[in-house]
């Protein structure tokens, strides 16, 4: 009986006593259930975060979307706003042209106004000086009753031809 005595058998019968009485509180059981349920937890988790990462890649993809319209968009905003600034700068070039136009055609007028004013300006200045002249050659060379009569008469038909 030399195998009871020795440190070893002791050990060992301690070892299985020991793993005996785990098993008698059912240790090994509670031990896996609670990996089990650490498992369960940790398969949850991961789910969770597949769930949470594929509504992510939609909310992105929803964005990217959302911002390639908005692109899309802008870019029709701009070619409107460039037709819009080609039309108003055709209409600004147009009126520009219609007033200058406008005001040469007014210059014109004004020209041929003073030019006719002018002209009616030098007739009468005309008509004045050789009335007068008509009246001092008139007045040297013929009598006072004579040279009254004959201006009187020159001076009415001047009027009417001028009028």
């Amino acid at each position: 009986m030399k195998i009871l005595g020795t440190p070893e058998f002791w050990v060992a019968v301690s070892f299985f006593g020991f793993v005996a009485l785990l098993f008698y509180f059912k240790i090994p059981a509670r031990i896996g259930e609670a990996l089990d349920k650490r498992a369960m937890g940790i398969r949850a988790e991961i789910d969770e975060a597949r769930k949470l990462r594929e509504q992510a890649q939609a909310i992105l993809a929803d964005y990217r979307q959302r911002q390639q319209e908005a692109t899309e968009e802008a870019d029709k905003i701009i070619a409107l706003a460039k037709r819009e600034a080609e039309i108003m700068a055709e209409e600004t070039q147009a009126k520009l042209r219609d007033t200058l136009k406008r005001r040469t055609r007014i210059a014109e007028d004004k020209i041929a106004q003073a030019e006719s004013q002018a002209l009616s300006e030098v007739r009468t200045a005309a008509v004045e000086l050789a009335t007068e002249a008509t009246r001092k050659i008139l007045s040297d060379k013929v009598d006072a009753s004579l040279s009254d009569k004959l201006i009187g008469d020159s001076i009415s038909d001047l009027k009417s031809k001028i009028n």
